[in-house]
């Protein structure tokens, strides 16, 4: 089984525009992610998705390797198609890497890895939930699962709702979940999710993976106990260069 590793790499951000480029320490964001991709065991091959030629020329220059994208893809999902339809190479699978997230575990990656068996269609990461502060914030993504390891939903709400139960308690009585932002896909089924149209739920939620939940693919979860530390603000860098 073959599988390639393709970190998107947008330019434009409304909260931190260059974002990939940032410096962190001597290095880019972008090439640091890069970087713990390769050690990643699983992967064949890793390239760049970008959609600017700044991005592009740093790349070749630290050289790594990377393909220009259209400006204007949706998501991080959208890019990797196009990215992996640019591939001579056949691959069985392709891997989302956040590329915002300098200092991605290798072992995430290859447990995500691990989840494929040709039958999967969609796999994702998923961590037990310990902080009250986490569970109940809108912008921590929750995710339920049923006994086949499914994800069954995901949601901005802290789900499920325990009746009659204070909240103060909810993490006493109930495992709850979040979601960890990493995405596998079989080869055709990234093509197809791709063609459909946003649902009722992504757009309730503003969540892509409920298109395709909606649309009756099967998500595939592995349990990672390994914290994601992404870079969405220039407050999150300052942050970031004390883990240098």
């Amino acid at each position: 089984m073959k599988i390639l590793g393709i970190i998107p790499a947008r330019y434009g951000s409304t909260r931190f525009p260059a974002k990939a480029l940032a410096l962190l320490g001597k290095k880019t964001i972008v090439q640091r992610v890069y970087e713990q991709a390769l050690k990643a065991k699983s992967l064949d091959k890793v390239i760049i998705a970008t959609d600017h030629s700044k991005i592009y020329d740093h790349v070749i220059g630290f050289g790594g390797e990377v393909t220009m994208t259209s400006q204007d893809h949706r998501s991080g999902t959208d890019r990797c198609h196009e990215a992996f339809s640019k591939e001579k190479d056949h691959f069985d699978y392709i891997i989302n890497i956040q590329g915002d997230e300098p200092f991605i575990d290798p072992k995430q990656i290859d447990l995500l890895a691990r989840c494929f068996d040709n039958s999967v269609q969609l796999a994702t990461l998923i961590k037990r939930i310990s902080d009250a502060k986490i569970l109940f914030d809108p912008n921590v993504v929750k995710v339920i699962t049923n006994t086949n390891s499914e994800a069954i939903y995901f949601s901005r709400e802290t789900i499920p709702h325990l009746r009659g139960v204070d909240k103060a308690k909810w993490l006493e009585k109930h495992s709850y979940y979040k979601h960890i932002g990493i995405y596998g896909y079989r080869a055709d089924i990234l093509k197809s999710i791709t063609k459909l149209s946003a649902s009722s739920l992504e757009k309730a939620e503003s969540l892509e993976q409920l298109r395709w939940i909606e649309n009756g693919y099967k998500i595939r979860v592995a349990e990672t106990q390994i914290e994601a530390i992404g870079i969405d603000t220039p407050e999150d860098l300052e942050k970031a260069k004390e883990l240098i």
